[in-house]
């Protein structure tokens, strides 16, 4: 074998090793992944000063669940959310209800530090058919995931807003 032959082989060699082993890893995050996940935190940090501050009045309440099969749910409400006076929510009490939650379901991919949530269904048609990009990292059984910077939907100051999710046992 000749030496431009031999480094060929050296070469893609190392580079079959290296996709090898990325996928490895990438099998044993989404393995770390799947499940489901309740919120423990959810904060807005305003990058013009550095404060943080809870982004739901109340409280977050919330699941996320990612599956083997590449499909993510996700349901957060404020846990200060008032029930309707009656049996059918009035037009403000349905408004309430709505800009004090959010949900979605579709499909995930893992993408370096990254997860993306492509949008099939929403409580918001806005975000139908959209991707959510989130930056991840994991923290023992915790799981954090944050938005890029962008301005915040509440206040328009640019933010980045991060939640952190437990995994149900």
């Amino acid at each position: 074998m000749g030496k431009i032959a031999f480094a060929t082989t050296i070469v893609i060699s190392a580079m079959v090793a290296v996709t090898l082993a990325a996928n490895g890893v990438l099998a044993d995050e989404r393995e770390r992944l799947v499940g489901t996940w309740k919120l423990v935190e959810a904060v807005s940090e305003d990058l013009a000063t550095g404060e943080k501050t809870n982004i739901y009045k109340g409280g977050a309440v919330g699941f996320i669940t990612y599956g083997a099969d590449e499909r993510v749910m996700v349901i957060v409400v404020d846990s200060g959310r008032n029930k309707p006076t009656g049996n059918v929510a009035t037009g403000p009490e349905a408004e309430a209800l709505f800009r004090t939650m959010a949900a979605y379901a579709g499909s995930y991919m893992i993408k370096g530090n990254q997860i993306i949530h492509h949008v099939d269904v929403s409580w918001n048609e806005t975000w139908t058919g959209t991707d959510q990009v989130r930056n991840y990292d994991f923290d023992g059984d915790r799981l954090s995931l944050a938005t890029a910077p962008s301005p915040n939907p509440f206040t328009g100051k640019m933010s980045v807003r991060t939640l952190v999710w437990e995994k149900v046992k």
